[in-house]
């Protein structure tokens, strides 16, 4: 099996894990349990707070005492074991515990997959700007495969979800110990400061005026994303009480019209090594906030009767906002980084987008639409809401420009401060 081959694989199952209950895991609440909304909200938070210490802990572990991959192979071993104990939760509460513990072995997952691929990728002579992109569409396209089986086996209510993401974590988990050896590389180094004993030399890319920037609006892009995660189902569902819409293919087929952002996803990021080579990561980042900008714009006219071309066009536009900063911005971590914290670098970027970002997106938004998008009766005002997420979105665009002082030099293919 090629060396491509083997990490396509791992990339598709990495997000088959997900994709096999993401979505879907709110049907299983209300309607298989009959559990409340309140308690709900709490189990997405579980994501952004595994996020803020874990994929940064963990690559840490990487970068210092075990390989990449065998680390990998044992998170998402425990993973599935959690997975499999999430039906005999008996309340709310067990559940929140043992999602949390599920996402606790999780998130780490992503940034060790992104190490252990440019590691395999760099020692076999390859660029990871041009090969690493077609390889990582395929975690795409297992979360889309994983989505459509639990729907088409009849799981979407039922515990079955998770014994099916459990069955892929386990597969995943054992053959992680067959990919590319990633050792650790901060043993090699003879410096013994107190970054370098507490493991946090990653950090150090702060010490960058531009590295910092960079950080600090992967983190709001990381808020944008959490918004459009939180609210974009919500959106589409409350058209269902207007009847105008009754029957209409968005009020029918939400999940369907929602998966063109996931669609969108896979071609987008094949662009992404035209994109870099041709434009650098400066222009890259911003036409990602201007593409948020339009995500929420779009939404925020957008209908299912007139106006579904808007909201199918929202969901062409997601891909490139999301792949264009996420993608993107882990290629640009690994090239601005030491070759010996690659594996804390990206769970740094992890740290400020799915952690601090996410964290911050949905406990701020949700405390601005309760306050001023919602009426005493609960009715929220879509329409405002949307603009005030592209108008922040639109923000970002203005700042970024003049503040991250980076020049892209074609002709070197490099990235130069001035």
């Amino acid at each position: 099996m090629s060396l491509k081959l083997r990490l396509t694989v791992m990339n598709f199952l990495q997000f088959f894990v997900w994709g096999a209950w993401l979505i879907t895991i709110g049907r299983y609440w209300f309607e298989n349990r009959g559990w409340s909304g309140t308690s709900f909200g709490a189990i997405f938070s579980t994501m952004g707070i595994s996020a803020l210490f874990m994929p940064s802990l963990m690559g840490i572990v990487a970068d210092r005492w075990i390989n990449a991959e065998k680390l990998y192979g044992v998170l998402h071993i425990l993973g599935g074991v959690f997975l499999c104990l999430l039906p005999q939760a008996a309340n709310p509460n067990q559940f929140f515990l043992l999602i949390l513990a599920t996402m606790i072995c999780y998130m780490p997952t992503i940034s060790l997959a992104i190490a252990v691929a440019y590691n395999a990728l760099k020692q076999n002579g390859m660029d990871v700007i041009r090969d690493y992109p077609p390889i990582r569409v395929w975690g795409t396209i297992g979360f889309i495969a994983a989505l459509w089986t639990t729907s088409l086996l009849g799981l979407e209510k039922s515990p079955g979800q998770f014994y099916v993401a459990a069955g892929a974590a386990f597969v995943l988990g054992i053959y992680a110990f067959s990919l590319p050896p990633a050792p650790p590389r901060m043993a090699q180094i003879g410096s013994r400061s107190l970054l370098d004993i507490l493991g946090l030399t990653s950090f150090r890319l702060f010490r960058d005026r531009n590295m910092a920037v960079f950080f600090i609006f992967a983190m709001l892009l990381g808020a944008a994303l959490q918004l459009t995660n939180a609210y974009g189902g919500t959106f589409l569902g409350e058209f269902e009480k207007n009847p105008a819409y009754t029957g209409s293919l968005a009020v029918k087929y939400p999940a369907i019209i929602m998966s063109i952002s996931q669609i969108s996803e896979t071609l987008f990021i094949l662009a992404i090594p035209f994109f870099l080579r041709r434009f650098g990561i400066k222009t890259v980042m911003t036409i990602s906030m201007v593409a948020w900008f339009l995500r929420f714009g779009l939404f925020a006219y957008g209908n299912p009767g007139p106006g579904l071309w808007m909201i199918i066009l929202s969901c062409i536009v997601y891909g490139m906002a999301f792949d264009f900063f996420n993608i993107s911005g882990s290629l640009f971590v690994e090239q601005q980084s030491d070759p010996r914290i690659r594996a804390s670098a990206q769970g740094l970027f992890m740290l400020m987008t799915n952690g601090i970002g996410a964290v911050l997106g949905s406990s701020i938004s949700g405390w601005m639409i309760d306050r001023w998008f919602t009426s005493a009766g609960g009715v929220k005002d879509w329409h405002g809401i949307w603009i005030t997420f592209a108008l922040y979105a639109l923000v970002m665009a203005i700042l970024f420009v003049p503040l991250f002082r980076y020049r892209h030099d074609r002709n070197k293919d490099v990235q130069i401060a001035h």
